[in-house]
């Protein structure tokens, strides 16, 4: 299993809308950046997530799996961009915000913290459990 990270802006797909799509899950879509892309075209089905709130809350809020393999984006007729269907599995108890992320050295090389920008990011096996046991899993 390997592990990511899905940011989104909570004013337009929060960590709320994607538990009311329960067992369903959603598109990942609108992703218009080749690294995420890419990163999406390596998930396999029951890879893990943090959904991750950027903008002001900035912070780790759930839990996600991957349920649907790399298809092609549904929200364009561009053959570039692709995307992975999720779905939630637990909220995190507590949290994790980017400050608490940027504190911890053990954490100093997470993509996150290195290129806050990029939207859908992989995880190191070490980092998911330090992020977990920071927010209480």
């Amino acid at each position: 299993m390997q592990y990511w990270l899905f940011k989104s802006e909570p004013n337009t797909w929060s960590w709320q809308n994607q538990l009311d799509k329960g067992d369903a899950g959603e598109e990942w879509d609108g992703v218009r950046n080749y690294q995420a892309r890419n990163f999406m075209r390596d998930m396999k089905v029951g890879d893990r997530g943090f959904f991750y709130h950027s903008m002001k809350e900035k912070s780790v809020v759930g839990i996600v799996e991957v349920m649907a393999e790399a298809h092609p984006d549904s929200t364009t007729d561009d053959t570039r961009w692709e995307c992975v269907d999720i779905k939630a599995v637990k909220a995190v108890p507590a949290p994790v915000s980017l400050d608490q992320i940027k504190a911890d050295p053990r954490l100093a090389d997470m993509v996150l913290v290195k290129n806050s920008r990029l939207s859908v990011q992989p995880v190191t096996a070490e980092e998911w459990a330090i992020v977990c046991q920071l927010g209480g899993l």
